[in-house]
């Protein structure tokens, strides 16, 4: 048996109505927050600010190094001729934007349940989107934190998937060996991130297109999941 689950969160535990790569979404998530902080923004300062996160979009440009919210907002700052007593109000109600249209998947509670009463240590390894803090990256799982003990993301490691920090952090933080972690996530990376790190790989695929990533094991609906975790593998 296993001892500890690691889970990706977006598309794994956490539904998203809104497209992974948010390019399309930049300006109406910067009107939202510039009307939240009372100030205008032209035509051009919003094509300004939509140039400096395309520079971060990890769908376009991907990277393994995480970046801060701070660094990416303080370069939209320099373009725009916007107080800095606005950085907080602006950075937080863009970011909240993207966190209004999600749901927990309907077969996760009851699978997180079930490994807690079997003794499994949970945890999440998610990469935050444009540096975002935790507190928003986080904000997404509220309804099923009391069942991880580790919720985990790129800003605590500094790198993102398929780097395996993300599992030798949570490694040393559980005292549990990597080859008794289970990940489970839905996109290539998740699946070359453990593999990479000797932890068992587990593609969660919710669509009827297969694809081979490596994954060790493919499940279509997380109830598959408890029987893997807690085989006996002697």
């Amino acid at each position: 048996m296993f001892k500890a689950v690691v889970f990706d969160i977006g598309q794994t535990l956490i539904e998203y109505n809104k497209p992974l790569n948010w390019s399309k979404s930049y300006h109406p998530a910067l009107e939202r927050a510039a009307k939240a902080c009372n100030i205008y923004l032209s035509e051009t300062d919003f094509q300004k600010a939509g140039n400096v996160l395309l520079t971060y979009n990890t769908r376009i440009n991907p990277r393994e190094y995480e970046v801060s919210s701070n660094k990416i907002f303080a370069e939209i700052f320099e373009k725009l001729a916007v107080p800095q007593s606005h950085f907080e109000l602006l950075k937080s109600e863009f970011y909240a934007f993207f966190n209004n249209e999600t749901s927990v998947f309907e077969d996760i509670i009851p699978v997180l349940k079930q490994l807690n009463a079997n003794g499994i240590v949970l945890a999440t390894l998610s990469d935050v989107a444009y540096g975002m803090d935790n507190e928003f990256a986080l904000a997404d799982i509220s309804e099923i934190k009391d069942y991880i003990q580790y919720p985990v993301t790129s800003n605590d490691v500094g790198f993102r998937k398929p780097n395996t920090k993300g599992l030798l952090f949570l490694s040393e933080k559980m005292n549990i060996p990597l080859s008794q972690m289970v990940m489970v996530g839905d996109e290539e990376k998740d699946i070359i991130c453990a593999n990479n790190a000797g932890v068992y790989s587990v593609w969660i695929n919710r669509s009827e297109e297969y694809k081979d990533f490596g994954q060790m094991k493919s499940i279509h609906t997380m109830l598959e999941l408890p029987e893997i975790v807690t085989e006996d593998r002697n």
